[in-house]
């Protein structure tokens, strides 16, 4: 933790942290032109948030995006303010939200990717079998992800209550065991908006593993909101199950339209 409140301190990598929150998943240049920062500076900045877990770089081509990544505040939030008024405070919030929403002009804005990493103390392999095993999904998501994970094989987000109902499909894009995995989200099936994409990256990291979970091409910013919920939820079950051999003691986030 304390790496994270020294690269909070600085003003600085809080005001590129911000710029990533207006817009996630941003170039270098863009993050300088944005701040009036010299290359050289903003990347030492980027480094220490880098280090402190608080941004992840995801490659794009000859691309490095940066990502605002939440797990640290996260943990923050968690361990200092759960304990304390949140109703309160969630109220604030949202009377804050609703006042800068109303400044804001009409222009739509462009969603961002939601990109999230998480630390695993388990193998590759088991990371990839705890994403493409039905009975394990059913275990810390509440459904069962079904398929042959083979490239164009579709996939199901089954329910696992008894009513077989699907609430999410889609196709296997792009699937290289134990490192890659790429599917579309489909949770409005027969829309005729192009679907979501989700990529699991499986990344050996000294002796455990990072899991990087990028969703993008999402359709609005209500959808960015409860995947912003949710796979924070699903991952922390996931990492759980692999650490501890069981889930935690909460109901498993529903990937379900009403998220959408």
């Amino acid at each position: 933790m304390d790496p994270v409140f020294r690269a909070l301190a600085d003003p600085t990598r809080r005001l590129l942290l911000d710029r990533l929150r207006e817009q996630n998943g941003q170039t270098l240049r863009e993050l300088c032109e944005s701040v009036d920062m010299a290359r050289q500076s903003a990347t030492q900045h980027l480094d220490i948030l880098v280090g402190a877990n608080l941004v992840t770089v995801v490659r794009r081509g000859r691309e490095r995006l940066h990502y605002l990544n939440p797990v640290p505040i996260h943990e923050i939030e968690d361990r200092w303010i759960s304990g304390f008024d949140r109703p309160r405070l969630q109220a604030i919030s949202a009377i804050k939200a609703q006042a800068e929403e109303h400044t804001m002009t009409d222009e739509p804005r462009a969603v961002p990717a939601y990109v999230y990493v998480t630390y695993i103390r388990a193998g590759a392999e088991q990371v990839w079998r705890a994403l493409t095993d039905a009975d394990l999904t059913a275990r810390y998501w509440g459904h069962a992800n079904v398929s042959d994970w083979q490239p164009g094989s579709t996939w199901e987000h089954r329910r696992v209550d008894g009513s077989d109902r699907v609430d999410v499909v889609g196709r296997v894009v792009e699937a290289e065991p134990p490192t890659r995995l790429v599917i579309t989200f489909e949770d409005d099936p027969g829309s005729a908006r192009e679907p979501s994409v989700v990529t699991f990256l499986v990344e050996p990291h000294q002796d455990i593993v990072r899991l990087t979970v990028t969703h993008e091409n999402l359709p609005n910013r209500e959808m960015l909101a409860g995947i912003s919920s949710g796979w924070p939820a699903v991952l922390a079950n996931l990492k759980s199950l692999l650490e501890t051999g069981d889930v935690l003691p909460q109901a498993p986030w529903e990937m379900s339209p009403a998220h959408s």
